[in-house]
């Protein structure tokens, strides 16, 4: 575990390792549900775009103008989506691309950057199962299961996300304090491959 290095503010620093680890994490939501997304609107690449982006830095690349670039132009992607599932999905991408750049402030609104695509993941299962809450949930276990020791390491840097009124809101929450409360539980996290497999499930 790498060394923490805290500021008089509180502020800490993040290795590029620990920001890769983050960035994998949200991209595999975000990859998860991008098909939501080019369903509704075929043709428009640029959520895939962030996604791809995403990647190159988490397979080795240096952050760059890459990352920054595709996950604002994926954020206006969302903002003219047709329908709540597909917003949510070219969001994710861009957060995807954007957690390259996750801010080292001691403040519980960057949780968001390293959780909202899963809970809008989950929001998007809601969704497609005709808003079934139960569903929701069984994605946040799934979630729970993909993070890593460091991910959580990093979570727990930062305060607990704000509360918030949207269903999203809600379920980041709820993940939120599942993964820092199971942190010093015996893990039951199913193994992650290397980089080359870009975090796939590998078999015990």
């Amino acid at each position: 575990m790498a060394q923490e290095t805290r500021t008089a503010s509180g502020d800490f620093e993040l290795t590029t390792d620990e920001l890769r680890v983050v960035t994998r994490y949200v991209v595999r939501h975000a990859e998860d549900v991008l098909p939501v997304f080019e369903q509704a609107v075929p043709g428009d690449s640029r959520p895939r775009a962030a996604i791809d982006a995403a990647w190159t830095f988490v397979d080795g690349a240096d952050r760059s103008r890459l990352q920054r670039v595709t996950s604002v132009d994926a954020h206006r992607a969302a903002r003219s989506a047709p329908s709540e599932a597909a917003r949510l999905a070219a969001r994710s991408a861009g957060d995807a691309a954007a957690a390259a750049y996750l801010h080292p402030i001691a403040q519980g609104n960057q949780v968001g950057h390293i959780l909202r695509a899963s809970a809008s993941a989950a929001r998007i299962a809601e969704v497609e199962a005709g808003g079934d809450p139960a569903i929701g949930e069984a994605a946040l276990d799934q979630s729970l299961r993909r993070a890593t020791p460091v991910l959580i390491d990093v979570l727990r840097r930062y305060p607990l996300a704000p509360d918030g009124a949207s269903r999203v809101a809600r379920l980041m929450s709820a993940l939120d304090r599942s993964l820092r409360q199971g942190a010093d539980k015996p893990s039951e996290r199913v193994p992650v491959c290397g980089d080359d497999e870009r975090g796939r499930e590998c078999t015990p």
